[in-house]
């Protein structure tokens, strides 16, 4: 009973610290909405947005006039729930650059966690923004800005303290697939589809394994894994790269230029910087800030 006091008392704070007018949005994180009892006499429904794991509960509430955005069903921490509810809501356009956002999460029914954001603070190593890649209608940026992240998380960390590169490929993952040969064994082969996309957290850190393996990751752009360990066949790419990049580099680049649609995600072994390719020509590059080898 007490702790079911604290927790109301938690929310109605996060509620009256919402309204404040230097706050903009307030995104809950939680498959229950709240009470009609909790919003009576609060002006916040127009900055209240929901994040829900159920797209039809996500459209059941936008039929009642509330702003809602669905995010992946999977085992986040409250701190990657918060994460990838802000990706979905930047990605609908609800939140903003310069946004100010309180985001309220915690684990199942139990709400116990408000974070304060800054939309566009400049944190790249712990929220990676996918806005300026003008990323095709066919993928998610949620999917890219957990891709990029393990990238940087691999720049970063490497496998057992030992420099690792690697490539991810994500889009158009059929005609990837065509352009590329496996040189190693497949360590996604036989999984469900459901137990093998990079939204999972397990998977992710399976990604930071697998990425000593040879070649390349191959990724749909609904995040889901179709291979490790391949080896890019494209041609040769005529962009002109900076000097000091090889093969890898190289590879990506001739690959997102042959197959429009294909965004590849590289990451150096000698430096642990990440470039992101599009159309056979780097769009981003995120130099690590403290490398820990």
């Amino acid at each position: 009973m007490a702790e079911g006091r604290i927790e109301r008392e938690f929310v109605k704070t996060a509620l009256a610290l919402a309204a404040r007018p230097e706050v903009d949005r307030l995104v809950y994180v939680s498959d229950t909405p709240l009470a009609t009892s909790d919003l009576r006499g609060r002006p916040i429904k127009r900055k209240l947005v929901y994040a829900v794991t159920s797209e039809g509960l996500a459209q059941q509430l936008t039929n009642l006039k509330f702003s809602a955005v669905a995010i992946p069903p999977f085992g986040y921490s409250r701190v990657e729930k918060v994460r990838v509810a802000i990706v979905a809501c930047q990605s609908e356009g609800l939140v903003k650059e310069g946004d100010t956002v309180l985001a309220l999460a915690g684990h199942d029914r139990s709400l116990d966690t408000l974070v304060r954001i800054c939309i566009g603070a400049d944190d790249e190593e712990d929220r990676v923004q996918v806005n300026a890649l003008d990323l095709p209608e066919t993928h998610s940026a949620q999917v890219m800005e957990q891709v990029i992240h393990v990238a940087l998380e691999v720049g970063a960390q490497g496998y057992e303290g030992h420099p690792v590169g690697t490539i991810f490929i994500v889009g158009d993952a059929p005609r990837v697939m065509e352009q590329s040969r496996q040189i190693t064994l497949n360590p996604f082969q036989g999984m469900s589809e459901s137990e093998r996309n990079v939204m999972d957290p397990t998977i992710r850190d399976a990604l930071k394994t697998f990425a000593v393996l040879d070649g390349a990751f191959v990724i749909r752009e609904d995040g889901t894994v179709l291979a490790a360990g391949r080896y890019l066949q494209a041609g040769k790419n005529e962009a002109r790269l900076p000097m000091g990049l090889g093969a890898r580099h190289r590879s990506a680049a001739a690959m997102t230029a042959a197959i429009p649609a294909a965004i590849a995600v590289t990451v150096s072994q000698t430096t642990g910087t990440v470039r992101v390719f599009r159309d056979g020509e780097i769009a981003l590059e995120l130099r690590q800030s403290a490398r820990r080898l």
